[in-house]
């Protein structure tokens, strides 16, 4: 049974770490060559070139024929709808972290207070 084509969308395109890595060398600007692409991120020429086609596909690169070359360029304002997706979630791992943060200074003072030999809580562990 033939497999469905997972990546119709940009969504889909960038769950595949590599075209991650790919998307990640392009994002410096300026335009690159399949074998630049290879030497920097170490991978075979026909992995790299498969990728970029599928990232092609969904308008997340475009390329330009020079010569016998090819030059990907990234086009960023396809990742928006990724952008605007995951920028939702900034505010609650950024509350989370806050919270792990504290919770973490909170024992680690409780330990210094055992091993110091004291052990007054502070205003904040009162409250808790």
């Amino acid at each position: 049974m033939p497999r469905a084509s997972v990546t119709t969308d940009a969504f889909n395109a960038i769950a595949e770490p590599r075209r991650r890595q790919i998307i990640e060398a392009l994002a410096g600007g300026g335009e690159h060559a399949v074998g630049e692409l290879v030497l920097k991120l170490r991978l075979p020429q026909p992995a790299v070139s498969k990728h970029l086609g599928v990232l092609r596909k969904v308008g997340l690169v475009s390329v330009l024929k020079s010569g016998q070359h090819r030059l990907y360029t990234l086009a960023p304002e396809k990742l928006k709808p990724v952008h605007d997706c995951v920028i939702n979630y900034e505010r609650f791992w950024r509350e989370h972290l806050q919270s792990i943060k504290e919770r973490a200074e909170r024992k680690a003072r409780e330990l210094e207070q055992r091993k110091s030999g004291t052990s007054q809580p502070t205003p904040m562990e009162k409250e808790s």
